[in-house]
């Protein structure tokens, strides 16, 4: 079954989309979720807003998806990113990984991470609490190193099984 990849403007909800992806599903033995959050940099953030280029987004992240499930035994894959303007603690991405063994479901929700940090077709630009539009976010040198490990082949047939 391929991965369910949406780009949308709302939020989403959390055990409404885990609960769509195990219904029914006996086999599942992990479930790996990851919600990133919107945060307020120390107070200064008052929304981060998020553009993309609709249609390719979500070919590229379903493009990354099917490589996280050719690489690990994944038996449902569900990645949801948002746009538009964003305030502090509200979700921005949703990263669902099933398989029937945690260490699958944990590399291929990093891997996709890894992915959506560094390369995913958005733009962030920073609305300052101050007033006015701030900078736009720039990649850090810490996640483009991150996902420089998943050019290394996995561990295992099974990605580590655990």
């Amino acid at each position: 079954m391929p991965a369910l990849v949406r780009v949308q403007a709302e939020p989403f909800d959390v055990a409404a989309e885990t609960a769509l992806l195990t219904r029914g599903r006996a086999d599942i033995g992990a479930v790996v979720t990851f919600t990133g959050l919107c945060r307020d940099e120390g107070g200064r953030l008052d929304a981060l807003e998020l553009e993309h280029y609709p249609g390719m987004a979500e070919a590229e992240i379903s493009r990354v998806a099917a490589q996280a499930e050719e690489r690990w035994p994944l038996l449902g894959l569900t990645v949801i990113h948002r746009f538009g303007r964003i305030a502090p603690g509200e979700p921005i991405v949703l990263v669902l990984a099933a398989s029937i063994h945690r260490r699958a479901a944990f590399e291929a929700a990093d891997f996709l991470m890894d992915y959506l940090k560094t390369q995913a077709p958005f733009w962030k630009r920073e609305h300052l609490r101050q007033g006015g539009a701030g900078s736009w976010v720039q990649a850090k040198a810490e996640d483009d190193r991150a996902a420089q490990r998943w050019a290394e082949p996995p561990s295992g047939p099974d990605g580590g099984q655990i």
